[in-house]
């Protein structure tokens, strides 16, 4: 059967147009870097580089959804910008925990404005920046200053995500933190990987029990004096039951040297606070005594604003409207039975009772035949 001429022929071979339309929503979404932004403009087109290997589990367990790069100059001076578009906010802050290093300044309580973390490496120095669900790594950061950063993180915030950060990391103790040692983990890969970061890696069973499945949330962080230090571990769970389950579960699978290097967990409501193998028992106990997580129970008793008003102005009402009730039932009363008389007094037999409409029963005891007139 030859094709109809109603139908019009593809433009396009149709091989050509599936692959179109699987690229259409990349095609169609917006860029995250900027073409220019304070005194850099951009040397070339946005660009997708490759996931760095040893951070690729990690990206995939935090939710990637897109990575570009873009080279940037301002006069003889250039740098390079590479963002992490995650799938939300909790995403974004367990990978910028993964790249950040020893020296970050960023505030906890920060939302919009980048968190920058320095990290100096053999041949450059790198600047780690979150802007909401998108992670900002600029290279040869040196010759950026504060408010070309704040204009490219302007930018970068008109395309991100406002949810806010997770509140665990405001948990952490203050007082002898490590800046820039917080790892935040959503699921045993980012867990692991904190815990080899933080030389901790003989606790790596704790990563199968942790409840992550339960939606449960970890993040770790190293403190130290003078003369101790410890890892302290938090992990929130959505319920205190949760919680106490996973209680147990973690405490047997803790390592056989957990007795002997001081390792204790505790619960505060829907929080684990474990202390890693500290070097003092007396200073595992003031770290985690100084967790800045308190539970209140609140009782929303029913409340009721009494608006009866008092029983003698009820029954007071109560006599009125009987009253009315009643003088409205003689007045009808009065003028229905009052026409009937007038009108029966007047024209007898002509409006009212009629005999000739008149039917009695009649039982029969008598021969005499009652007369209807005799009732009226």
């Amino acid at each position: 059967m030859s094709p109809s001429p109603l139908l019009p022929r593809p433009l396009l071979p149709r091989p050509l147009l599936i692959v179109l339309l699987l690229l259409a929503p990349s095609l169609r979404a917006d860029t995250v870097l900027p073409a220019r932004f304070g005194r850099w403009t951009a040397s070339n087109a946005v660009q997708s580089p490759a996931i760095p290997a040893d951070a690729k589990e990690v990206l995939a367990e935090s939710g990637l959804e897109s990575i570009e790069t873009r080279a940037y100059s301002n006069g003889n001076a250039g740098i390079t910008v590479t963002t992490y578009r995650l799938h939300d906010s909790s995403g974004a802050y367990e990978a910028y925990t993964f790249f950040q290093g020893p020296k970050n300044d960023c505030p906890q309580s920060s939302e919009l404005t980048p968190c920058s973390a320095h990290v100096d490496t053999s041949s450059e120095k790198k600047r780690v920046g979150l802007v909401g669900n998108i992670l900002i790594i600029i290279d040869n950061a040196g010759s950026l200053t504060p408010d070309d950063q704040q204009a490219l993180s302007k930018q970068i915030n008109s395309k991100a995500d406002k949810t806010p950060p997770p509140p665990i990391p405001n948990y952490l103790p203050t007082h002898d933190l490590i800046a820039g040692t917080e790892k935040y983990a959503l699921g045993p890969v980012a867990f692991r990987a904190a815990l080899s970061t933080l030389d901790r890696a003989e606790y790596r069973a704790l990563s199968d029990v942790a409840g992550f499945s339960s939606g449960a949330e970890a993040i770790f962080a190293q403190y130290q004096n003078n003369r101790d230090v410890a890892v302290v571990l938090l992990i929130d769970y959505p319920t205190p039951q949760l919680a106490g389950l996973h209680w147990k579960h973690l405490e047997q699978a803790l390592p056989t040297t957990a007795n002997s290097d001081r390792t204790s967990i505790e619960r505060k409501g829907t929080l684990l606070a474990i202390v890693l193998a500290p070097s003092s028992r007396a200073y595992a106990a003031r770290v985690r005594d100084a967790v800045n997580y308190e539970t209140q129970v609140t009782w929303n008793e029913p409340t009721h604003t009494i608006t009866d008003p008092p029983i003698t102005t009820v029954l007071a009402k109560i006599i009125i409207a009987t009253g009315v009730f009643m003088l409205v039932a003689i007045v009808f009363g009065v003028a229905f039975g009052g026409v009937r008389v007038l009108m029966k007094s007047l024209f007898p037999g002509k409006i009212f009772d009629r005999p000739e409409q008149m039917d009695v029963l009649q039982l029969g005891l008598s021969g005499k035949r009652i007369n209807s007139r005799d009732f009226y």
